[in-house]
């Protein structure tokens, strides 16, 4: 059939085009800014599919045609047109975002949590020192930092069945630990709080609805996007290699603060939040050196040495894994029985005492060890001026490591309890 001719007129066909005009005139702006890949820090080591945060627009769609017999068809947009940019939406989001910024600038805020608690505000004030800028710890001077480089703020993470190689008993008795042969997480809940950083209370709002204690296989749970911790990347070394490059970095540790910095020469390189042990235990001030570094530790348990600093011939043998006292990282100090370490119990970082030791959280000690060597100096300031002569008798005998000093324990015949592993005798912590 002919298409009649009166559709083929110059002014009709110009009425047209005008009415598409003014049509696609009508549709909303496209925003021409397009996003910045993620951080290098964070690109390489998520694997988790990222999920839009839950302030992003719906996408525009064309009007629905209300006149005529057909409406025209809706041509879609090409693949590389502008998108908009979710952008946080409250204080939550922004307090997140700036605490995922700093953890992977090596910034530590501690747990992430969308609270601008303590540690955040000191993880900030450490990185405007860091990089020149004028110290305030204030959220507000946040939007003064390159935070683009966290998006999206949230991603997903899918639970996969070899998870649950990770999963397992852990008893609270150390009789009944030294039993086992690792010391697991004891439920996915804590495997993704310490592969994301973040607290089981703020992963429940994340999702919101969900009983988080009955994760399975094939749940996707949403979680803050940090770079992940992988316990399944940790491997056990009794002694990692020195690095001849990190001896002139040092560790300043600030027991007031509860802090501890990483320096090379006067730059600031890395802060962590800690725990520096207790006030019947503290951190013992003066200048150490790091003596040796271990991953995956067993832990010798002393109630001698944990409660007076004394070795006896009573203890138990605790084997390796995220539960353990002294978590995944033990780097032993040449005073003894002293170490900087991870631990089991994250949320009590720089809240609850430690037996004179450095308590750091997992996902910051296994950081911490690989920028760190042995020979390294180790300053532990607890603010309480001394004499020069006292300083200098600290110093002199910093370096001299006795018999009980070495970073690991033999083994002796002191439990029934103690499991009889081949090799793992001379793999303890320096407890």
């Amino acid at each position: 059939m002919r298409t009649p001719s009166f559709l083929t007129t110059a002014p009709v066909a110009a009425a047209v085009a005008l009415i598409a005009g003014v049509a696609l005139a009508q549709q909303p702006d496209v925003p021409t800014f397009v996003p910045p890949p993620p951080s290098p820090s964070i690109a390489g080591t998520l694997s988790a599919v990222a999920e839009p945060s839950a302030s992003l627009p719906a996408p525009a769609t064309a009007p629905e045609a209300t006149t005529g017999t057909a409406a025209e068809p809706v041509r879609p947009l090409p693949d590389n047109a502008p998108v908009a940019r979710a952008e946080p939406a409250d204080e939550r989001e922004v307090t997140t975002r700036l605490q995922i910024f700093l953890d992977q600038q090596n910034f530590c805020p501690g747990i992430i949590d969308g609270r601008p608690g303590e540690f955040t505000l000191k993880a900030l004030g450490r990185y405007q020192q860091a990089h020149g800028l004028t110290v305030t710890k204030k959220i507000e001077d946040a939007s003064k930092l390159p935070l683009d480089s966290v998006y999206p703020i949230y991603t997903t993470y899918t639970i996969r069945p070899e998870d649950l190689k990770q999963i397992g008993d852990v008893p609270t008795k150390p009789e009944n630990q030294a039993k086992k042969t690792r010391m697991p997480y004891g439920s996915l809940l804590e495997f993704l709080e310490e592969r994301y950083h973040a607290s089981p209370p703020f992963l429940e709002k994340l999702n919101r609805g969900r009983d988080l204690e009955k994760l399975a296989p094939g749940d996707v749970v949403r979680v803050p996007n940090v770079a992940e911790f992988k316990i399944e990347d940790v491997h056990e070394a009794g002694k990692l290699p020195a690095v001849p490059a990190f001896k002139t970095r040092r560790v300043h540790v600030d027991t007031k603060e509860r802090m501890l910095d990483l320096f090379e020469g006067e730059k600031l390189l890395a802060s962590f939040p800690i725990t520096p042990g207790s006030q019947k235990l503290p951190a013992p001030p003066g200048t150490w050196s790091i003596v040796g570094i271990a991953t995956l530790p067993w832990f010798r348990h002393d109630e001698g040495v944990l409660n007076y600093g004394v070795r006896t011939d009573h203890f138990f043998n605790i084997p390796a894994g995220p539960n353990n006292p002294v978590g995944v990282v033990w780097c032993g100090l040449s005073k003894a029985g002293i170490g900087i370490h991870g631990t089991n119990t994250p949320e009590t970082i720089g809240r609850a005492g430690s037996h004179g030791c450095i308590r750091l959280a997992n996902w910051d000690a296994i950081r911490f060890a690989s920028m760190v060597t042995e020979g390294m100096k180790v300053v532990i300031d607890d603010g309480i001026p001394r004499p020069k002569k006292a300083i200098a008798e600290k110093k002199e005998g910093a370096g001299k490591v006795s018999a009980n000093q070495t970073l690991t324990a033999p083994a002796v015949e002191a439990s029934k309890n103690i499991p009889r592993i081949p090799g793992r005798e001379t793999k303890y912590a320096n407890h």
